[in-house]
């Protein structure tokens, strides 16, 4: 690859870069930005001849970026940060974000008990903007931003990393998450003896313990765990006609619970409670479409956002 001058470059080939990154397609890439395949086609082969690599090769789930894309990305896509600040400027109150897309950063328990109002929350404040939801936990969420892989995050902290800016929204607990039909008439809680005697499902990264194990240890106490898996998703698969039971955060097991035919019980334990925080990259500018949807997710946890229990 000879060097080349920025010149000699069509900028317009680093939203194609940042599509194709995105959306691992070249047809979704197209469709996001409104051209035909073909072109993105022939401005992935423009791009391979500027960089000197593929950049994306195709495998059985789509186009997935080269070693050097993936050094690339964080950088084209500060670029093209810097330059949407900047048309911003000109335009502070611009209501039409259409092809602009957030990443949020955010575990299924989160996603489960508040995606639905964010979704409605950021098209008010946004209209056209695309919100994009992606795994994170507080283990990995400060290196998830500062790569550049999500713009925002809503974790149980994570965001101690310096060039990261955080806002706590509210305290979380947890609850008890059953089939009903385990329950004894007009049951509404479940006894210490009758939590430790079920059998119980472990939502875990690592799988072999949790926060409710070192608190029955405590007590002298110990449970039976049949199942362990990384997502609250599961649960409304795993629980109904079963006596087992779940110990998860409540906004989950109470939105779980509103549309199953599962029950959310107060847990029988006093178990430490946790912060729900917003994190994000500190910039002197902010990208004016990351800042209403910052702006939407404070508004869903505000007290007059009509939820229920706000705190768990």
């Amino acid at each position: 690859m000879s060097l080349m001058n920025i010149a000699d470059v069509d900028l317009n080939l680093l939203k194609v870069f940042e599509a194709l990154y995105e959306e691992s397609s070249a047809s979704r890439a197209a469709l996001r930005l409104g051209v035909t395949q073909s072109a993105v086609s022939a401005a992935l082969r423009r791009l391979r001849d500027v960089y000197g690599d593929a950049l994306f090769v195709r495998t059985g789930r789509g186009l997935a970026p080269t070693l050097r894309a993936n050094q690339l990305r964080p950088l084209i896509g500060e670029a093209l940060g810097k330059c949407r600040q900047s048309l911003a400027l000109l335009a502070p109150t611009a209501s039409d974000f259409a092809g602009r897309a957030v990443s949020l950063g955010l575990s299924d328990d989160f996603e489960i008990a508040y995606g639905r109002r964010l979704i409605d929350a950021v098209q008010k404040r946004a209209p056209g903007l695309r919100l994009i939801f992606r795994q994170t936990h507080s283990q990995i969420v400060a290196d998830a931003l500062l790569d550049r892989s999500i713009d925002l995050a809503l974790t149980a902290g994570g965001f101690n990393a310096r060039m990261l800016s955080r806002e706590i929204l509210a305290d979380g607990g947890y609850s008890c998450l059953v089939d009903a039909g385990s329950l004894a008439p007009e049951q509404m809680a479940l006894g210490i003896d009758e939590f430790v005697a079920r059998e119980h499902i472990l939502i875990s990264s690592g799988g072999f313990i949790g926060i409710v194990d070192e608190a029955l240890a405590a007590i002298g106490l110990t449970r039976r765990v049949s199942v362990s898996t990384t997502h609250f998703a599961a649960l409304p698969c795993l629980l109904p006609g079963t006596g087992a039971v779940a110990t998860i955060p409540s906004h989950a097991a109470d939105e779980i619970a509103r549309v199953t035919g599962l029950a959310a019980l107060p847990c029988p334990l006093t178990l430490p409670r946790y912060p729900i925080e917003l994190g994000w990259r500190t910039t002197p500018q902010v990208d004016l479409a990351i800042q209403r949807v910052r702006e939407a997710i404070v508004d869903c946890f505000r007290p007059s956002a009509d939820m229920s229990d706000t705190h768990g």
